[in-house]
């Protein structure tokens, strides 16, 4: 096994122990990512080219990596303590600033940005040892459930089939951790763009509570929805690097000040007695019907209902309680409301990309200041920025404010309140988790969801009533479908109860240890 596929866990104990270097390390990440990658994604690049590659990044940093790993060798052998990710590489969704790099959020309109500073989770992440590889690719703006509407191609693929998407808007840092590229990624999630990706690519990914981990630095989608976490190949990783980045910050004022527990430590605790609840609601996928307008409905598929369940009846082998049918009535308006108070945030910070202070600047002659904001936004924005500009201007203008926005914001407070009658601790459910799939599909192909915007964003209906909550959920694979294409489950839970999903994530990683599903490898690492 190259060192570039050991947990990040494993590698900070053999390098404080000098038994390898951060140096080799961080070599044989390189060596794996010169082997899978491909071209990098880049403006006006090749949408199909090297299809057989995993194309996960923007921009690679490889002196300054090996800058970072020397100094950590160096400290080692002085004698020096080193943080708690000593060498571990890790890979940067490309929606965040680090200083003295391009940091383009997948778009054309910042595709010149260089970031004067670097942004807290990173930051904490750096300081605590960690070797910072890159910048990975996303949608643009986060704007996508496939990465596939970055302006920056190649986009990423699947390291289990390369004519799948990896998910999105962090498909860039699924697919670099699945395929070795980093042991670890930094990403975000609005409507389940970390645990979306980490379904389809068979990985574990983390959001957090709202409040939890920093969003001072990270070029913003809808503020009131955007969640830093982590993504990581297993639990006791995430958990690491969740501890790292949590905490409050003084340059964020939404970050809550509150103690951060100890992720790490009681994560192979017992899950007897904590109360598991099974929703039917999560079992399938509601829509409104093109023709009719009425809402329809769809189930998921039964290989993906059957592996639920069976990871339900793995929980309950080790002690906890399934408890089924449990009622999440408005889950099914989540992508509704999501639409309409995302789009009204996004308007308003995509404002600011006007081509003065910063970013792209069209070479057109113009004759005044309002034609040049209009070309270099026409130039610089694509598709899904400019829809989302549109949308959310007219539902938040004031005579259709009443009728889209603010009932929008009361749909939102209706899905809270569903959680907070399942997880009421004096209530009759009085559940520790909810767990659902994470996604109604595993990844499906390129191209054939791609330019439908509804239908796009229907793949986040599963995940995106934390955002909403602003709960925490986590998002971990269970198996495979017959295609060989990962499913992911997710546990969703109370406010600030990261520490008890990450238990029962790593307690199920335990009792399935030695299933044979677990020894599959991506495709794409075989000749490797």
């Amino acid at each position: 096994m190259d060192l570039c596929d050991y947990a990040a866990y494993q590698l900070v104990w053999m390098i404080k122990r000098k038994q390898v270097s951060a140096c080799e390390v961080l070599e044989s990440t390189l060596r794996r990512i010169n082997a899978v990658d491909g071209m990098p994604g880049q403006i006006e690049g090749d949408r199909n080219a090297e299809p057989d590659k995993i194309h996960a990044f923007i921009s690679l940093t490889a002196e300054r990596a090996r800058r970072q790993a020397q100094q950590i060798d160096q400290a080692i052998q002085a004698g020096e303590e080193v943080g708690p990710l000593a060498g571990v590489p890790f890979t940067v969704k490309d929606i965040f600033c680090v200083a003295d790099t391009l940091s383009t959020a997948g778009s054309k309109i910042l595709s010149n940005f260089v970031a004067p500073y670097t942004a807290t989770p990173v930051a904490r992440v750096e300081q605590a040892g960690g070797i910072l590889l890159g910048k990975v690719n996303l949608d643009e703006f986060t704007f996508g459930s496939s990465n596939e509407s970055s302006a920056f191609q190649p986009s990423p693929r699947n390291p289990w089939n390369t004519s799948r998407v990896p998910g999105g808007s962090s498909g860039g840092s699924a697919a670099a951790v699945a395929a070795g590229e980093g042991c670890l990624s930094i990403g975000t999630d609005t409507a389940g763009s970390i645990r979306q990706p980490a379904a389809f690519c068979g990985v574990v990914g983390v959001k957090p509570t709202y409040g939890r981990v920093s969003r001072y630095g990270l070029i913003a989608f809808g503020s009131s929805l955007d969640c830093p976490g982590p993504l990581a190949r297993n639990v006791s990783d995430a958990a690491l690097l969740l501890q790292i980045m949590s905490g409050v910050d003084p340059h964020d004022s939404t970050t809550a000040n509150l103690p951060v527990p100890d992720y790490v430590t009681d994560l192979e605790k017992p899950i007897k007695g904590m109360r598991i609840g099974l929703s039917p609601d999560y079992f399938r996928i509601t829509y409104v019907d093109a023709e009719s307008g009425e809402l329809d409905q769809q189930p998921i598929p039964d290989d993906y209902r059957q592996a639920i369940y069976r990871v339900a009846g793995r929980l309950a082998e080790m002690g906890a309680d399934i408890v089924e049918e449990i009622p999440m009535p408005h889950t099914k308006y989540s992508i509704p409301a999501y639409f309409v108070i995302s789009r009204v945030e996004a308007a308003s910070n995509l404002h600011r990309y006007d081509g003065v202070k910063y970013g792209y600047r069209t070479q057109q002659a113009v004759n005044d200041l309002r034609e040049m904001y209009r070309k270099t936004r026409g130039e610089g924005f694509g598709l899904q920025p400019k829809l989302r500009i549109l949308m959310g201007m007219y539902v938040s203008a004031a005579q259709y404010s009443e009728q889209y926005y603010l009932r929008a914001l009361r749909v939102r407070t209706l899905i809270r309140r569903d959680f907070e009658v399942i997880f009421d601790p004096n209530g009759k459910y009085r559940l520790h988790a909810l767990l659902t799939p994470t996604t109604p599909t595993t990844a499906f192909p390129i191209a054939q969801v791609y330019g439908d915007s509804v239908l796009m964003q229907f793949a986040d209906q599963l995940t995106v009533a934390a955002n909403h909550a602003g709960l925490p959920a986590l998002s971990f694979p269970c198996g495979f479908d017959s295609e060989g294409l990962p499913f992911g489950a997710q546990l969703i839970g109370p406010d600030f109860s990261e520490d008890q999903l990450l238990r029962l994530a790593r307690n199920y990683e335990l009792v399935t240890e030695s299933d044979q599903w677990r020894k599959r490898l991506p495709p794409i690492l075989r000749n490797v």
